[in-house]
């Protein structure tokens, strides 16, 4: 089977977990686009469900597949937050943000009751930072918050090149959703997640980081073994 027939294996076990009437945070990202067809082929059978897109090309899908959508602004709090990721530890620390949705994945996952991330189990690392952090940033200031970051993550222990994301054209940055910047920063190893997430907090430039820590709940995790769920250490039914 191929990486993303196990992809698509992960958004079929986490489709078991959705219930009728349910609060749903959509994620962004190749896996979550195929928990958002797979809800779509439920919700045109008949369930019942609103949810609350974590970028413009979710929304864009879900609309498409006559999913019910509502914002944070009408519905404060979510039941449940379904989502994939850039890299897990066995602690479900997260990396996120390849797809540059970082922020809104961040309020929405933290405004849901619980969140369930699903992925593919060359996703699994046993320290992040292989795959590069995406760190969120206002335009404004640019390279005062470079540097900025590259000082901050040295005294955490993390060295690296940080680059401007481009656009798919390459000709100018990328931009968020939300019209902001993201340096990728090839740390490689990040051995002290929680001291890194602090100090990027404290950076007035920053918006945003892609480290998810304490925020999943449970991991589906699909592979040559079969689809696996490990759960946090804070509750949730599986």
């Amino acid at each position: 089977m191929s990486l993303d027939d196990w992809k698509l294996l992960a958004a079929q076990k986490a489709m078991t977990f959705v219930e009728p009437r349910m609060k749903l945070g959509l994620g962004t990202g190749s896996t979550a686009a195929k928990f958002v067809e797979l809800l779509g082929v439920e919700v045109a059978k008949g369930l019942d469900i609103i949810c609350v897109p974590t970028s413009e090309a979710t929304r864009k899908q879900a609309e498409a597949l006559g999913i019910k959508l509502t914002t944070l602004d009408e519905q404060p709090f979510l039941d449940l937050t379904v989502d994939g990721t850039d890299e897990l530890d066995e602690e479900l620390r997260l990396i996120k943000g390849g797809g540059g949705a970082l922020l809104r994945e961040k309020i929405v996952a933290t405004a849901s009751e619980s969140m369930i991330v699903m992925a593919d189990n060359s996703k699994q690392v046993d320290k992040l930072g292989a795959f590069p952090l995406p760190v969120e940033v206002v335009p404004f200031g640019l390279k005062a918050t470079e540097k900025m970051i590259e000082m901050l993550a040295n005294e955490a222990g993390c060295n690296g090149e940080l680059k401007l994301r481009m656009a798919a054209d390459g000709g100018v940055p990328f931009k968020t959703d939300g019209g902001n910047l993201i340096f990728d920063c090839h740390f490689e190893r990040i051995e002290d997640p929680e001291s890194l997430a602090d100090a990027l907090h404290i950076i007035p430039g920053v918006v945003e980081h892609g480290l998810f820590l304490g925020v999943a709940d449970a991991a589906i995790i699909a592979g040559p073994d079969g689809v696996k769920v490990y759960e946090a250490d804070y509750d949730i039914e599986v």
